[in-house]
């Protein structure tokens, strides 16, 4: 993505010494839609039918999509846009921060969600889900000790199945 890393940890002194136009409305988390219809506007993006559109389907879906569901969903509720059109404007949303794009071997998924979170991949299923992960400060320090690196930001991939697999025993 090409937004900067939101500390994890701040104080004012911080935020001072990394300058004020770090910490401006464009890196607000987005976590509703009228959140990213705010940011669009912040960035001086045209919000054409089209967009708010997708902007609307990602947020009611709750889930990640491929641009073809997007495609299908829109369609199917009488929205009629264009499979370019549905390309260009999840390039355009993606690329600016104001949705989440996930590269699969399978394609790319599509959500609603651009700050800081992790995600559960469900391998039953195929569906990825989006969790908000603290981890405890003194596993960082733990980590930013070992490593050298100061963490400024994370997030964390777990897999697993809702369905248990039948063993055979």
């Amino acid at each position: 993505m090409s937004n900067l890393p939101k500390p994890l940890r701040s104080s004012s002194t911080e935020n001072a010494e990394m300058g004020a136009s770090v910490y401006n409305d464009t890196n607000k988390p987005i976590r509703s839609l009228d959140d990213a219809v705010d940011r669009c506007q912040a960035l001086g993006m045209r919000l054409s039918r089209q967009r708010r559109f997708i902007l609307e389907l990602l947020w009611q879906a709750q889930e990640h999509l491929s641009a073809r569901e997007i495609y299908d969903r829109l369609n199917q509720q009488g929205k009629a846009i264009g499979h370019t059109s549905v390309y260009q404007n999840l390039e355009a949303l993606s690329s600016q921060g104001i949705i989440e794009c996930i590269e699969r071997s399978d394609g790319r998924l599509y959500g609603n969600i651009s700050d800081s979170h992790s995600h559960v991949n469900c391998l039953d299923t195929n569906q990825i889900l989006d969790v908000h992960v603290e981890l405890p400060e003194d596993l960082i320090q733990q980590i930013e000790k070992q490593t050298g690196v100061k963490i400024t930001d994370y997030t964390i991939n777990f897999y697993g199945y809702r369905q248990p697999k039948a063993s055979n025993g």
